[in-house]
C-alpha cells in the first residue's frame, strides 16, 4: 500500500473531512505509532490450555476464557488485538481433526473480540490472526500452491464474516507461503499485513534475511499495508532488525513497519516454559522499536497484559527520538546475532556507495 494512499488520508482528515473508512486505515492516518497485544498461546495455557490442544477450539468450547484473554489486552490498552486463530486453517485443523470447521471456529474467535471490544467503549482493531499451513511445499513437502491459496482464503473470508478489520498473517518463513497467503486474504478485500520470523541469524527458518522480506513487501501484487518481523529470538534481535528492514527500503518509501518481539528469552523453570524479559524490559524495547522504524509495535510468545501495560506507559510517555545504533540496543536488550550484525553492515556499504554515485552525478 503506497505511502499517498496514507497522505491522502492524512490531509482529508486535516482539512476536517471524517473518515468513513476501515477502521485500521484509520488509525494508521490518526497515530504514529499503533500498539498490538501480546502472547496469545502464553495467556491461553495460564489460562488451562494443555499442550498438544488446540487453542481454537476453545472459541466454542472455552469462549469466556477467549474472552477474557482479548479483554486483558484491551484493558491494557492495546490499540490492535488479534483473533485466537493463528492455527486456523484446514491444514492446522486437520490435526485436531477439525479441518470442517474452519468457518465455525474463525467466526467464532472475531466475533468473541468484536463484543470486548464494543464493550470496551475503545477503537481497537480487530486483527484476524492467519498463521503458516505448517506444510512444505514440493519437493520436500505436498502442499499444492493451489491449495495453499484456497486454504487461506477460506479462513481469511470467515474472519472477515466475523467482522475483522485487518488480516494479519504471521511467522512466516518462506516467501512462497507469504505470497499464497496474500492471495487468498485478498479475496477478501480487508487490509492485509505480513510479518516473518527471523529466528535464524538473522533469517528465517527458509533462509529469508531483513532485505529479502522488503523485496517481498514490494513485490507482492496485491500489495499489502505493513510488513515486519514477529516471534523471533527476544527484543534486541527485533529491533535490529527493524533497523535492517527499514535500511533496506527502497529511498523514497516509508513502509509501515512491525514488530511484535518475543518477552525475552525461554527458560525452564519448575517443569515449565518461562520467558525472562520483565516488563521494564518490553517497555524500553518498545520505545527502541518505534524509534527504529516501527509503526506498529507488540509482543509475541511470553509477553502478559502487564508488559503490554508497560509498553503502553512508554510509548506515551516517552517522546520520540533518534534511532537506536546497534550499540544501543544490545547496551539495553541484549546480544544481537552476528547475521543480524553482518546485514546491517552489509546495508551501510550499500548506502554508503549509493550516496558516493550521487554525489559523482551531481559533479558531473
Amino acid at each position: 500500500m503506497s505511502t499517498s494512499f496514507y497522505y491522502a488520508i492524512s490531509a482529508d482528515l486535516q482539512n476536517g473531512a471524517k473518515y468513513m473508512g476501515n477502521l485500521f486505515e484509520k488509525l494508521l492516518s490518526e497515530k504514529q505509532t499503533l500498539l498490538a497485544d501480546g502472547a496469545t498461546g502464553t495467556n491461553l495455557f495460564a489460562l488451562g490450555l494443555q499442550s498438544g490442544d488446540a487453542p481454537e477450539l476453545w472459541n466454542v468450547d472455552q469462549p469466556e476464557k477467549i474472552a477474557r484473554h482479548y479483554r486483558s489486552f484491551i484493558d491494557a490498552g492495546s490499540d490492535i488485538v488479534l483473533t485466537n486463530t493463528f492455527g486456523g486453517t484446514r491444514f492446522r485443523l486437520k490435526l485436531h481433526k477439525a479441518q470442517d470447521r474452519v468457518a465455525e471456529l474463525n467466526i467464532a474467535a472475531t466475533k468473541l473480540l468484536k463484543a470486548e471490544i464494543e464493550a470496551s467503549g475503545r477503537e481497537v482493531v480487530l486483527a484476524g490472526s492467519i498463521g503458516p499451513t505448517g506444510e512444505l511445499l514440493p519437493p520436500m513437502g505436498s502442499l499444492e500452491p493451489d491449495d495453499a491459496v484456497a486454504a487461506f482464503a477460506e479462513q481469511a473470508n470467515a474472519l472477515k464474516q466475523g467482522g475483522a478489520d485487518v488480516l494479519w498473517i504471521e511467522t512466516m518463513s518462506a516467501r512462497e507461503e507469504v505470497e499464497f497467503a496474500v492471495q487468498g486474504a485478498s479475496q477478501t478485500g480487508l487490509p492485509i499485513v505480513f510479518t516473518m520470523s527471523l529466528d535464524t541469524n538473522g533469517h528465517s527458518m527458509m533462509g529469508v534475511s531483513a532485505a529479502n522480506l522488503m523485496q517481498i513487501y514490494e513485490n507482492l501484487e496485491p500489495g499489502v499495508h505493513a510488513c515486519g518481523t514477529n516471534c523471533g529470538v527476544g527484543a534486541s534481535e527485533v529491533v535490529a532488525v527493524v533497523l535492517n528492514i527499514k535500511s533496506a527500503s527502497q529511498a523514497g518509501s516509508d513502509p509501515v513497519i512491525i514488530a511484535k518481539a518475543n518477552c525475552g528469552i525461554p527458560e525452564f523453570v519448575d517443569g515449565k516454559i518461562v520467558y525472562n524479559g520483565t516488563p521494564e524490559i518490553m517497555a524500553n524495547y518498545a520505545v527502541m522499536a518505534r524509534d527504529a522504524g516501527a509503526r506498529i509495535v507488540g509482543g509475541c510468545c511470553g509477553t502478559s497484559p502487564a508488559h503490554v501495560a508497560a509498553m503502553r506507559h512508554a510509548l506515551d510517555s516517552t517522546p520520540p527520538g533518534n534511532a537506536p545504533t546497534l550499540e544501543d540496543v544490545e547496551r539495553v536488550l541484549g546480544e544481537v546475532s552476528d547475521g543480524t550484525k553482518a546485514q546491517a553492515q552489509g546495508q551501510h556499504q550499500v548506502t554508503a556507495r549509493s550516496k558516493s554515485r550521487r554525489s559523482r552525478r551531481r559533479q558531473v
